[in-house]
Parts: C-alpha cells; sequence; structure tokens
C-alpha cells in the first residue's frame, strides 16, 4: 500500500510582522482561545461589521483575525475601530490569507469565515459540541443557506447539505473549520487561486472523520447577480470538475 505523504507548505512570501497591529500578538498570560475565526477581506467595508457582529462570543473563548489584502475601501481601518487583529497579506489570494491568519492564530480550532457570510446564534456551542463529542472528527463545516429567494439557490443548499454529510466535501462559505493541529500537520491551504476551499476538504477527510453542523450559516447571494443563480452555478460546477480532473491527474 502507497504510504500517504503530507505537503508542508511554506508562505509564498514573507509575512510583514511591521503591518500587524499590536492586537495580533498573543499577550502573555492570556488563556488560549477555543477558536480563532479568520475572515480574509479585501473591500468588505460594507459586509464586515454584520459579519463580524454574528461571531460575537467572550474574548477569552473566540479569538477573531482578519486579513486584509489591500483594501482600498476601509477595510482595515473599520476592523481596527471593531477591536480585532488586523494582519496584512502581501497576496492577494484567499489561500495565502487564510494561512496567514492560521500562523498568528492562537485558538484550538480555526473556523474560515467569508465577510460576507453570518454565523448563526449559538454557532460555537454547537462547533464545541460537534468537536467533543468525538475525538476522531477533525473539522468540518456548517450547513448553508443564501439571503436571497430563489428556489433555485434552496435547492443548491439542499444539495450542499447531502454532500457535505455523506462525502465530507465544503466549500468556503460554508464556514469550514479545523483542529488547529491538524490544519498544521496538512501545511494548510494550498495555493490555490480557485477551489482552495474544496481541495483542502478532500485532504482532510483522508486524516479523520468530518461533520456538518447546524443551525446554517447565511451567505450573501451577490455572486449570483450578475449571470444569475442557474448560469452561475454552472459556470461553479465547471470550476469544480476541471479541478477534479487536475487532482485525480496528479494522484495518479
Amino acid at each position: 500500500m502507497e504510504a500517504k505523504r503530507t505537503l508542508v507548505l511554506r508562505s509564498p512570501l514573507p509575512v510583514l510582522l511591521d503591518r500587524v497591529t499590536e492586537t495580533a500578538i498573543p499577550v502573555p498570560g492570556n488563556p488560549r482561545p477555543f477558536v480563532t475565526v479568520i475572515v480574509p477581506t479585501w473591500n468588505e467595508a460594507g459586509m464586515l461589521p454584520a459579519c463580524v457582529k454574528s461571531i460575537g462570543g467572550e474574548v477569552d473563548s473566540v479569538e477573531i483575525v482578519v486579513v486584509d489584502a489591500g483594501s482600498d475601501d476601509g477595510t482595515p481601518e473599520i476592523a481596527s475601530a471593531l477591536g480585532l487583529a488586523v494582519l496584512y497579506s502581501p497576496r492577494r489570494q484567499r489561500a495565502a490569507q487564510l494561512n496567514l491568519g492560521a500562523q498568528h492564530a492562537r485558538g484550538e480550532v480555526l473556523l474560515f469565515l467569508h465577510a460576507d457570510t453570518l454565523l448563526p446564534c449559538g454557532w460555537r456551542q454547537a462547533l464545541e459540541a460537534g468537536l467533543r463529542s468525538d475525538p476522531r472528527i477533525v473539522g468540518g463545516a456548517f450547513s448553508r443557506r443564501f439571503d436571497g429567494s430563489s428556489a433555485w439557490l434552496a435547492a443548491t443548499c439542499w444539495l450542499a447539505d447531502w454532500r457535505g454529510r455523506w462525502f465530507g466535501q465544503f466549500f468556503g462559505d460554508q464556514a469550514m473549520f479545523v483542529r488547529a493541529d491538524k490544519f498544521r500537520a496538512l501545511g494548510g491551504f494550498r495555493a490555490l487561486d480557485r477551489c482552495e476551499d474544496f481541495d483542502f476538504s478532500l485532504r482532510l477527510r483522508r486524516v479523520g472523520r468530518t461533520c456538518l453542523l447546524k443551525p446554517p450559516v447565511v451567505s450573501s447571494a451577490r455572486r449570483f447577480d450578475s449571470r444569475g443563480p442557474v448560469r452561475q452555478t454552472f459556470a461553479d460546477l465547471v470550476t469544480v470538475v476541471k479541478f477534479l480532473a487536475r487532482w485525480r491527474a496528479d494522484k495518479s
């Protein structure tokens, strides 16, 4: 049997430590938070406040880290005004931003949250209960709903629930989470411009069990505005199929 190999990734560019706000640096003696929520941003001034409000939580159990990739709409300033840790990514790529946030995270669990996605009430309790119910569970994601009224998008959410529950396949707008030690053992997200979230879920299910949590997160349907729900969904499907073809070719 072929031995499994773990790919260890390194940051493609040096971390700009001189541009990390002081709240991002752990204070000696502070208790380790249960979860670090990592929010990648680029021009999300309109979405970030509501996202942060949905996180809530006590300061000693939830750490929030915003990783900005050069916003020019005041996003980093809004995050700082909210008292959040802000990191500045030299690369505008979600995988790079998430990996940078994870490098500075102190939580036992890492939760990756898009700025246009809202966590449900009781999310932390659901997360803790899910992970502590079975030590073999290494991560997972939340069920997802969109904020629009499209019946098509509602159907895609139902299919996403089915896919996640039976196959452990998740996407980033589902607030994916992972035990911090497992994330680092896997080498974090691969430096992909697309499907870095799906790729990570495929690798995650190889090292343990995953779970799908409820209540669902609510994600913005804004990315469906230009093409419409049906055309955008099929465009996304084509992207995933192409990724899987390359992924399987790399394995062979």
